[in-house]
């Protein structure tokens, strides 16, 4: 039986993942590495892609939470999926510190005051409704690569701030401070993510469907704070940053180092998921969670081999940035084939966007 465009719609919005700003996260975090390159039109166009992607998000989100309050209740209530409302804090500020590198600060600080604010709630509501306050036991059984991008937002904010500290003189020890606070807390709760995920891969079966793309996460978790960190290591002297500036210096080496050991053990597991047990290779929105990995991790190599004059990490970091360019070039047309064919025509989805 057919559907109308109004009821093929009304459902996508119901199933929307809140874990789908991953695309602003990822389109955004490749557009910063063209204009650090100086592919000045390329990382322009995708700006703009960008932020078109940002304003139908927040529009799509706020539609859905009128329209569907209780979807959106369940995925906080959701180990699984509850925690991918940070990336709507990691690509408010993947927007903003692309918008400061054209000169754009007074946005930059607007969306970093927002994410900050979201960032502080969502940190103590997500945990307690997805974690504390689940029914199920054990919660660790419902660990997935998701609960980095908590690790992701804190970061996110770290790098806002160190963007904006040589802007605004008169706030530069309080935007010190965020970003060395929010950078320290991201450290911690990556060792807490890696700790409950690990257990969860080795005291429960792990099937290939359940080894999907958000725990390419992991990496980026590690890029952002490689780049948080060489962000950090480049402020001006404060109080804040004085104190912890060679600390920050050596972890970000560190970072990268694990980030770089990921990569081959990731790429392994999408062979073994794929090849050898068959799992279909479909557009599914949690894609997008390995393209801003790819993005990052060549950014923050960019970054790293500037700030700390290590020049082969840059040179890694230049030639990644193209393999994460060619494979958000896929995703994107992979994705609007899916739109096309789940929501503008009346024909059943290869298959549903992973929630």
């Amino acid at each position: 039986m057919g559907s109308t465009l109004q009821q093929r719609t009304d459902q996508a919005i119901r199933g929307f993942t809140p874990g789908y700003f991953a695309l602003v996260m990822a389109t955004g975090i490749i557009s910063v590495g063209l204009k650090l390159e100086g592919r000045d039109m390329l990382s322009a166009t995708l700006l703009g892609i960008t932020a078109i992607a940002w304003i139908t998000l927040v529009t799509l989100t706020g539609w859905r939470l009128i329209v569907h309050p209780h979807a959106v209740a369940e995925d906080f209530t959701d180990a699984r999926r509850g925690f991918g409302f940070f990336t709507t804090v990691a690509g408010t500020n993947v927007l903003g510190v692309r918008l400061a590198m054209d000169g754009h600060y007074a946005i930059t600080a607007v969306l970093l005051a927002i994410s900050g604010l979201m960032w502080l709630v969502l940190g103590y509501v997500i945990p307690w409704t997805a974690v504390l306050g689940n029914k199920q036991r054990p919660v660790v059984a419902a660990a997935n690569g998701t609960w980095f991008i908590w690790v992701v937002a804190s970061q996110s904010v770290a790098v806002a701030a160190a963007t904006l500290e040589p802007i605004y003189d008169d706030q530069r020890r309080v935007l010190a401070i965020v970003a060395v606070f929010s950078w320290s807390v991201g450290i911690f709760l990556y060792g807490a993510a890696g700790i409950f995920v690990a257990a969860r891969m080795m005291l429960y079966e792990l099937r290939p469907v359940d080894l999907n793309p958000p725990y390419w996460v992991a990496m980026g978790a590690c890029a952002i704070t490689v780049l948080a960190g060489a962000r950090i290591v480049k402020m001006a002297d404060a109080p804040m940053v004085a104190v912890t500036r060679g600390l920050i210096a050596g972890v970000a080496v560190v970072f990268w180092a694990f980030a770089t050991w990921l990569i081959p053990a990731l790429v392994a597991a999408g062979i073994w998921r794929h090849w050898v047990h068959r799992v279909p290779l479909n557009y599914e929105a949690t894609l997008w969670s390995i393209i801003f990995p790819l993005g990052m991790y060549a950014v923050a190599g960019i970054y790293l081999g500037r700030a700390d004059r290590l020049p082969i990490v840059g040179a890694i970091g230049s030639a990644e940035l193209w393999i994460a360019f060619i494979a958000w070039i896929l995703v994107m047309v992979a994705m609007l084939v899916n739109l096309y064919r789940t929501v503008l025509v009346d024909r059943e989805p290869a298959l549903v966007a992973a929630k």
